[in-house]
């Protein structure tokens, strides 16, 4: 059975005992998996969302890419520009007086109004 690219990358992390740049360990799974140069064009974004995502590796500064059980967590990159905080009570304007705005009411809330109509 052929191993999935990600694990194919884990294993070759595992023996190399080292970081290695992206496109030096795509270089080798992609040779390892068989790919014709149109395959590794068409797969290498999906290896590199598949490393971003596996837990088991670790994205360092410079593209560089290791076993997250060999670097501790300071040396670790997280990318916060992703990541979107949300304010718990959304707001909307109300009808009566378009300068002052009211949390928006809960869907059980709303209903228990209508109920008492």
């Amino acid at each position: 059975m052929k191993k999935s690219m990600i694990d194919l990358a884990f294993d070759i992390l595992t023996k190399e005992k080292k970081a290695m740049k992206f496109l030096d360990l795509w270089t080798i799974v992609s040779k390892e998996m068989g790919f014709t140069p149109s395959q590794s064009d068409d797969n290498i974004a999906q290896f590199y969302s598949d490393l971003s995502i596996d837990g088991r590796f670790a994205s360092l500064p410079g593209n560089t890419w290791d076993l997250r059980k060999r670097q501790s967590s300071a040396h670790t990159i997280v990318d916060t520009d992703s990541i979107s905080v949300e304010d718990e009570n959304d707001y909307v304007r109300d009808d009566g007086d378009e300068s002052e705005e009211v949390p928006i009411e809960d869907d059980e809330e709303i209903e228990e109004e209508e109920d008492e109509e």
